[in-house]
């Protein structure tokens, strides 16, 4: 494993170069946050990709792939077609509206009385997801290095944290890049062919295998739409998805390079799949579905290839743990503590934007790595997280982009009750129930179009700089929201 180990080591050590590299670059909050809304279409694709990728794309991906055959990708391509759907669709209206996160969205669109409750649902959403990365360092170094699962969270945990408090966006767009790189490389170019090979071919694999292994419907209907329903909806609306289209140099940018990410996704998710139905073949009998990434790695790939492949579930985890690492922080920052200690925005040089955003960035980072040692649950935790965004914000934020008649009232009242509608069901239904979700998004539009048509209308004069910012038409106003009417 000498090989392999040096493989690994070189990788996290050039993560760490890329944290110090980039923070020469971040002399600006618009640097930091979001790279200086300066990315092309070919680092914005990687970039974007990189994210929605993580470990549970990667490791989990495989395993629904060994559980349930080809029908085993549903969960990463709804992914995918999120994505796209984002990218087609929303992305370049999102791009010029030139702000930091969703709250400050939904802000400019309502007229600032809507941030304060979306940005704790976000900031929750955020925070669980970077937590449910870290936890999947334990499982990748316990398999490299067969180390305790405490250090092991503390050590790839303070690898992102590092070159994320570094360098901002501006590290986390270069590690995603190198991340992109290995995954596609580790992943699609060698795990896929040669776990297909091992496994004799698709030949072999369909006459060892059930046949609803290849019914691309196998893992069931409901299963299929709630991944819809909490996956491609979900990816319209995160504050770390949203943070990586407003590092687009373009609308233009924004689409098309989202575009092609989208459809990467896609092939990625069937990738996964077949691994896992060539892990199945291989060992039919593992007691966890999850362990077939990491089985078929260690026993079937060559030295040096079983450390690029490995360094590829990395790369997986990493990409979205320091996606969500900065999303959860600029939250904390931007939408939850600027507004709590009542802050009017400061005139230019009395303060240090950069260093405040850092500051956070280190402490959330703290914050994830000691919730990820005190958790064990991945799937709860994520399940939680989807819910609580779902439920909570996807109703307000595609009213506001698609409905005008939509009020701060209707927003307020749809992320309360949604949200406080989706905790009390997963208390009574349970945490991986499917009605929490379903009935929680049916209540908060309910309250969203009651309440915004028993409301005022919203003030003229508020929709029209909403529709100016839209346009492109206003200068970037550094996060600075459109004022409540008096």
């Amino acid at each position: 494993m000498a090989v392999d180990y040096t493989v690994i080591v070189v990788y996290l050590a050039g993560m760490l170069a890329m944290g110090w590299w980039g923070m020469r670059r971040a002399k600006s909050k618009s640097e930091f946050l979001v790279a200086g809304r300066r990315l092309g279409p070919a680092m914005y694709s990687g970039t974007m990709a990189a994210i929605v990728l993580g470990g549970a794309s990667t490791i989990g991906g495989v395993g629904l792939g060994y559980k349930y055959g080809l029908s085993g990708a549903w969960m990463v391509f709804t992914i995918g077609l999120g994505l796209l759907a984002l990218s087609v669709f929303f992305s370049a209206r999102i791009a010029r509206l030139k702000v930091y996160t969703v709250s400050e969205m939904l802000d400019l669109r309502y007229g600032g009385r809507a941030g304060v409750i979306s940005g704790v649902v976000m900031w929750a959403y955020t925070l669980m997801l970077a937590v449910t990365s870290t936890i999947a360092y334990a499982t990748i170094f316990d398999v490299l290095f067969d180390m305790n699962r405490t250090v092991a969270i503390v050590l790839g945990g303070s690898i992102v944290v590092a070159y994320s408090t570094l360098g901002g966006m501006w590290s986390i767009t270069l590690t995603d890049m190198v991340q992109f790189v290995v995954k596609t490389i580790g992943v699609l170019l060698l795990l896929l062919p040669i776990a297909v090979v091992k496994a004799g071919g698709f030949s072999e694999m369909k006459a060892k295998l059930p046949t609803e292994y290849f019914d691309p419907l196998g893992i069931g209907g409901e299963t299929i739409f709630t991944y819809v329903l909490i996956y491609t909806f979900g990816m319209l609306i995160g504050q770390d998805i949203w943070q990586r289209v407003f590092t687009a140099r373009s609308d233009t940018t924004a689409k098309w390079g989202g575009t092609v990410a989208g459809t990467y996704c896609l092939a990625y998710a069937l990738a996964g799949a077949v691994i896992g139905t060539a892990a199945k073949v291989l060992y039919p009998n593992l007691a966890n579905a999850d362990d077939a990434f990491a089985t078929i790695v260690k026993d079937e790939l060559p030295v040096g290839v079983r450390g690029l492949v490995l360094a590829a579930a990395l790369a997986a985890v990493m990409s979205t743990s320091s996606g969500a690492l900065i999303a959860c922080a600029t939250v904390a920052n931007n939408d939850i503590w600027s507004r709590v200690r009542g802050a009017v925005r400061a005139p230019e040089g009395d303060h240090d934007e950069v260093r405040d955003n850092r500051a956070f960035i280190l402490v959330m980072g703290v914050a994830v790595i000691c919730t990820a040692i005190a958790l064990n649950n991945v799937i709860e935790a994520l399940t939680v997280a989807y819910n609580l965004l779902v439920g909570g914000l996807l109703v307000p934020i595609l009213g506001g982009l698609l409905w005008k008649r939509g009020t701060a009232q209707g927003a307020l009242a749809s992320v309360t009750v949604g949200g406080l509608a989706v905790i009390g069901l997963m208390a009574g239904y349970g945490i991986l129930a499917n009605e929490p979700v379903y009935y929680g998004l049916l209540l908060s539009l309910a309250a969203y179009v009651v309440v915004s048509l028993a409301t005022p209308a919203t003030d003229a004069a508020v929709l029209a700089a909403w529709r100016e910012r839209l346009a492109g038409r206003s200068p970037e106003f550094a996060s600075e929201p459109v004022p409540a009417p008096q």
